[in-house]
């Protein structure tokens, strides 16, 4: 068990499952794509179970009934961290179309292994009420999502409306954002062993990006 309490892992066998068919590196694209899509939308249902609601009377065909809808007096923001994080936000879109989405860019320097901004797709300024959920599909030296945690809190979202969600986490990344921020919730779909000298989650599923685009060509 982790000592994280803010950090959750949906024990459900169809994570088990779609999470076994990403980690083969046998698995061709189009499988991967499928049950990394399957796996997203499990681990964005959990995040979205705490989006408050209100009641509204509407008219069915036969009557009048009182229901729960979303409460959008304060907004839901949806921010992927480029490149990887793009891979869950179709999902993110389908499951949740009245989320505004805000991107932010940034990418690993493989000697220092710090992230590199490049993009900030985000307003000057947001209601700290604001429910923010943070997407990127890897979780391993924490330090990209320390950057965007340091991000929005510097534009006003209270640390406990913010939800990171991740298919795959490094125990030494969930220190490194529980140290500075001990209310953010965490949403990931398994809790791997650690990271190697290059900063890999082991066992992992080597590099979400690369797998989720087809990045790497093959050698001559």
């Amino acid at each position: 068990m982790h000592h994280f309490p803010k950090v959750f892992t949906p024990n459900h066998p169809l994570v088990q499952h779609n999470m076994a068919i990403i980690r083969d590196k046998n698995t061709s694209r189009d499988s991967f794509l499928a049950a990394f899509n399957r796996l997203a939308s499990i681990l964005l249902l959990t995040a979205f179970d705490e989006l408050p609601t209100e009641t509204v009377t509407i008219e069915t065909p036969i009557t009048s009934c009182e229901c729960e809808k979303l409460d959008l007096s304060e907004p839901i923001i949806v921010a992927p961290i480029l490149r990887a994080g793009i891979g869950l936000t179709q999902e993110s879109i389908r499951l949740l179309p009245e989320a505004h989405i805000c991107t932010i860019g940034m990418y690993r320097d493989e000697e220092t292994h710090r992230p590199i901004w490049y993009y900030d797709k985000t307003p000057a300024t947001l209601p700290e009420n604001a429910k923010v959920f943070i997407l990127d599909p890897m979780l391993a030296t924490g330090h990209s999502a320390l950057g965007a945690l340091d991000l929005f809190v510097s534009k006003g979202i209270k640390e406990e409306n913010i939800t990171f969600v991740s298919v795959l986490s490094a125990p030494e990344g969930l220190q490194t954002i529980w140290e500075k921020y001990p209310q953010m919730r965490v949403i990931t779909g398994a809790i791997d062993d650690c990271l190697n000298e290059n900063a890999y989650i082991v066992p992992g599923l080597g590099d979400a990006g690369d797998r989720l685009f087809n990045s790497q060509l093959p050698e001559k």
